[in-house]
């Protein structure tokens, strides 16, 4: 079991798996249900959910419109931010890159966000730039 207890459904695992094969891509899956692909996995400390997180990233839907980007670096505690990112942003260390796939479950649920319908899987481009534990 993992630190939140909340794990993706089998359909919205699902769903990442039919979006991953779509597009040829490679992630793989924890075991909360996030599915994730690290481009770099960086150097140095690695964030736990007591961390500020320094990050620069860009969210976008499964459709490829973007939803959220920074332009640049922004801070925020790891604890305040939705699971998927709880759960994805510690398997990097400062200065790594890492995607996540992130089910609705463990991302915003049913709720509509500013620019995310409801039962959206997230994809974020997530740049870890520091951490303050």
């Amino acid at each position: 079991m993992h630190q939140s207890g909340i794990i993706a459904s089998a359909s919205e695992i699902a769903t990442i798996q039919n979006y991953l094969s779509t597009h040829s891509l490679t992630a793989t899956q924890h075991s909360c249900g996030l599915f994730y692909s690290i481009t770099d996995p960086g150097t140095g400390d690695t964030p736990d959910l007591c961390s500020s997180v320094t990050v620069r990233y860009k969210g976008t839907l499964t459709n490829g419109s973007i939803f959220d980007q920074s332009t640049s670096n922004v801070s925020f505690p790891l604890s305040n931010l939705i699971i998927g990112w709880q759960q994805g942003i510690p398997l990097i260390k400062k200065g790594g890159k890492i995607t996540l796939y992130v089910p609705p479950s463990l991302g915003y649920g049913s709720m509509s966000q500013s620019g995310i319908p409801g039962n959206s899987t997230l994809i974020f481009d997530i740049e870890l730039i520091g951490i303050v534990k």
